[in-house]
């Protein structure tokens, strides 16, 4: 009979840790559909932690290898640079969007096509433990094929 009371214990003690866990809910996830022999999308959500919270890492089964980046301008020329963590901060929804922080899913074994489903991992922090939300985004065609939102505006001085 000890036993039993044991099992009860350590299953009281793995609920309480859980309500430490911030509940973080997730909207409007999806990623960019590619070209034939483009390597590289990018995927975008909504975040929202009830509790103050940092997004630490993003895998996918699907794609070797995933990043963190976040677009910033730097004096006239928008820059890319891949980011350790994004913080969430409790109540606020933080977009992973274009032109922002968003997620690089890079190495792609094939084109991405609109309507496909890239399962996400994201690797959560708050209150000193890590907890994992997985993500189904969506592939949704780029907005037109013109110019590029994302490219630098070029200035000429004379």
């Amino acid at each position: 009979m000890k036993l039993n009371g044991w099992m009860i214990v350590v299953a009281a003690s793995l609920a309480t840790q859980a309500a430490w866990a911030a509940n973080i809910s997730v909207s409007d996830a999806w990623a960019r559909a590619t070209m034939p022999g483009q390597q590289v999308s990018g995927a975008y959500m909504q975040l929202q932690a009830d509790a103050d919270a940092r997004l630490v890492s993003v895998s996918s089964p699907v794609v070797p290898r995933v990043e963190m980046h976040e677009m910033k301008m730097d004096g006239d020329v928008m820059r890319m640079r891949e980011v350790k963590a994004i913080d969430l901060p409790k109540g606020k929804t933080v977009s992973l969007e274009p032109g922002g922080f968003h997620i690089m899913l890079m190495n792609l074994p094939k084109p991405i096509a609109a309507g496909d489903v890239i399962p996400l991992i994201l690797t959560v922090e708050s209150g000193g433990k890590q907890q994992t939300v997985e993500v189904k985004a969506e592939a949704r065609s780029p907005m037109g094929s013109g110019a590029m939102p994302n490219q630098p505006m070029q200035h000429h001085h004379h």
